[in-house]
């Protein structure tokens, strides 16, 4: 296993010790969660007991496969712990989110959480957010004006594409990928994007995160709210 890959299974399997016996576990999408819910499907086999609600229809499909059992965010409305990768995160504790095209689900689940855990290696810590393009959901509709709006806002707005085609969610929407510069307030950014009409959710995660597990060469690390 190649040394970030180790890194990532580290953080992700560090997170599987807070799961205990009866909680409503969120199951976030990423290829550092992944190893979590590998870790989590042999704790399951072993005889935990536990609901895990999925944020995207890869994670749904890992965690059957795993035998994890298997709610709805309808049917649990209140989640004990969330567990979830992220693309960037800074010393706040705020976050880019999105790279896997699951964010608006995952913030649907962050939101219905309480407490929300981040897995990364440590090359997503970052001091200032942005190296990574910020992923905005946006409708199909009118997408190419959305896109102009947000290009307003000083970043350069480029649709995403997976195969030639364009990439559709898990909701059957748009996502755009935008390059700032450096996001030096995401609270005054995110709340600039949310005005525009067409965008349904913003890749930027906000005083939700309450710990984040990062995997580095010399062990794990927790960073916890300052």
């Amino acid at each position: 296993m190649e040394l970030r890959e180790e890194l990532k299974r580290k953080a992700g399997e560090k997170a599987v010790e807070y799961i205990k016996d009866g909680m409503v576990v969120g199951l976030g999408t990423g290829s550092t969660v992944k190893y979590t819910i590998l870790k989590l499907g042999e704790l399951v086999k072993d005889g935990l007991n536990i609901i895990g609600i999925p944020t995207s229809i890869a994670t749904e499909k890992l965690a059957k496969e795993r035998g994890i059992k298997l709610g709805s965010i309808d049917d649990y409305q209140v989640i004990d712990l969330t567990i979830d990768g992220a693309d960037e995160v800074d010393k706040n504790l705020n976050l880019i989110k999105g790279g896997g095209g699951a964010l608006l689900r995952e913030k649907i689940i962050a939101h219905a959480s309480k407490y929300e855990i981040i897995v990364v290696d440590e090359s997503k810590v970052k001091d200032i957010l942005g190296d990574f393009p910020l992923p905005i959901e946006i409708v199909k509709f009118g997408y190419k004006r959305t896109m102009n709006v947000l290009s307003t806002l000083g970043c350069k707005p480029q649709l995403r594409v997976r195969n030639g085609k364009a990439y559709i969610t898990d909701n059957g929407n748009y996502i755009v990928d935008c390059k700032f510069d450096k996001i030096e307030n995401p609270a005054e950014l995110e709340r600039k994007i949310d005005e525009i009409p067409g965008v349904v959710e913003i890749g930027l995660f906000i005083n939700m995160a309450k710990e984040v597990i990062i995997g580095k060469k010399e062990g794990i690390e927790i960073m916890k709210i300052p």
